[in-house]
């Protein structure tokens, strides 16, 4: 039983975090930073994720009876009201008590000023009929449900109930160490319950809460955290000993390490840009044992020299990140509909660029995190149509979409993220 005082520090806390997503930071940043300061906090973390999770439905309730937006340096009260309406919808917690919580916290945040403001709106939002739009909707920005309405007439109610659910937590095993059937065997004797992906022959599904720090071998780089549609991108492009490889917006280092660990006799080079995003793929690195064996540029220096050319080259473009919303549910936040031209324009400059540091008859695979057409089957079909010397190297898998050109998988299917590829092969003597 928390006393009550404690109680209301984390409380503060967890205001702190939903706040800072409310301004604009990554939930995991502001997550981080709260840990890094206090520690981790079960109550912290169910009340920020999931507030952040249930954003815009409970923004849908409450916006409505503001009369003026609250001002920035008070998004803490906005956010407190937030909060205290996902504790009285979605928590096991009585609605009376969420509101007096919600009450007290304003003195804790030093603005007392608020009680009333909080308890009247909270009371209001408590009693106003949602609309009887399936929450999933109401749960999503306008302008994503109508995308994907008209991307995917048959499945886009499934793709909303997707992102609402919490993502499984899946391992990805280092297999030139140990086989995934004896890692499996090593977290059963450990007592930790875990099953292998059918698609991804390296995945490894953890069936129950784990500590990653603890999970065997995870300090050593026996096996890292990865969804397992990402753990479909090395085994496409398919490096061979000797290979000179790119893992292009390779940060933070997940999908590089993979590469390393499936082809350990190829030349890796992995590239980012900035040392912003070039400092987390060193880390993950050097947690794999790998800092000696990869090559690590920032972006322009690769793209700047036509000389430097490759025989395989992964390009894991910047996109909306509309397939991992039920990782990231600040998405639904931060994402609007007038990303995805400046996003479509970049994915389209770093294809024409790249591809000409790929050797005729080399292997280039594009990959985004996004369900949404325009930025994976319509770019890819545009690059084609301009680019003589590209042609599709098909493939398929037992789940997911055929498109023309590449392959989708949607948010839950096969218990993946949602995930785009498409391999592209240069002609031989372009």
């Amino acid at each position: 039983m928390l006393k009550p005082r404690h109680a209301l520090t984390l409380r503060v806390r967890a205001v702190g975090v939903i706040a800072s997503v409310l301004a604009g930071s990554a939930l995991d940043a502001a997550l981080n930073r709260d840990r890094d300061r206090e520690g981790r906090h079960g109550l912290v973390e169910e009340l920020a994720i999931g507030t952040v999770r249930h954003a815009p439905g409970l923004m849908s309730l409450v916006e409505p009876l503001l009369k003026r937006p609250f001002k920035n340096a008070d998004r803490d009260i906005y956010a407190l009201i937030l909060m205290g309406l996902y504790q009285a919808q979605h928590m096991d917690s009585p609605q009376a008590v969420a509101v007096s919580e919600a009450v007290a916290t304003t003195e804790a945040l030093g603005k007392a000023w608020a009680r009333g403001v909080v308890n009247a709106i909270l009371r209001s939002a408590l009693k106003t009929q949602a609309s009887a739009a399936p929450f999933a909707v109401r749960n999503h920005p306008s302008w994503l449900v109508e995308r994907l309405q008209a991307a995917w007439p048959d499945r886009w109610l499934a793709i909303l109930e997707a992102n609402e659910k919490r993502a499984p937590l899946y391992l990805r095993v280092d297999t030139r160490r140990i086989s995934r059937d004896k890692y499996l065997d090593t977290l059963a004797r450990a007592g930790i319950k875990a099953a292998a992906h059918p698609i991804a022959q390296t995945a490894i599904a953890l069936q129950e809460g784990a500590r990653i720090l603890e999970l065997p071998g995870f300090g050593d780089g026996l096996v890292s955290v990865q969804d397992a549609a990402a753990q479909l991108a090395a085994p496409l492009l398919a490096a061979e000993p000797g290979d000179s490889v790119l893992d292009a917006c390779a940060a933070p280092g997940g999908k590089t390490g993979h590469l390393a660990q499936s082809a350990p006799e190829a030349q890796l080079t992995a590239a980012d840009r900035g040392a912003a995003r070039l400092a987390p793929l060193r880390e993950t690195l050097a947690r794999l044992g790998l800092s000696e064996k990869v090559r690590v540029l920032d972006i322009d220096l690769v793209i700047s020299a036509l000389e430097t050319r490759f025989q395989r080259i992964l390009l894991d473009a910047p996109c909306s990140a509309t397939g991992v919303i039920r990782r990231h549910p600040d998405i639904k936040l931060h994402r609007r509909a007038d990303d995805l031209g400046p996003l479509r324009e970049t994915q389209t400059r770093l294809l024409d660029r790249l591809w000409q540091n790929l050797v005729p008859g080399g292997t280039l695979v594009y990959a985004t995190c996004s369900v949404l057409p325009e930025e994976n089957e319509e770019q890819i079909r545009d690059f084609l149509r301009r680019t003589k010397d590209a042609t599709e190297a098909s493939f398929t898998f037992s789940v997911g979409e055929a498109r023309l050109p590449g392959w989708q998988f949607l948010p839950g299917d096969a218990g993946m993220d949602g995930f785009y590829y498409a391999r592209l092969s240069k002609t031989a003597g372009a």
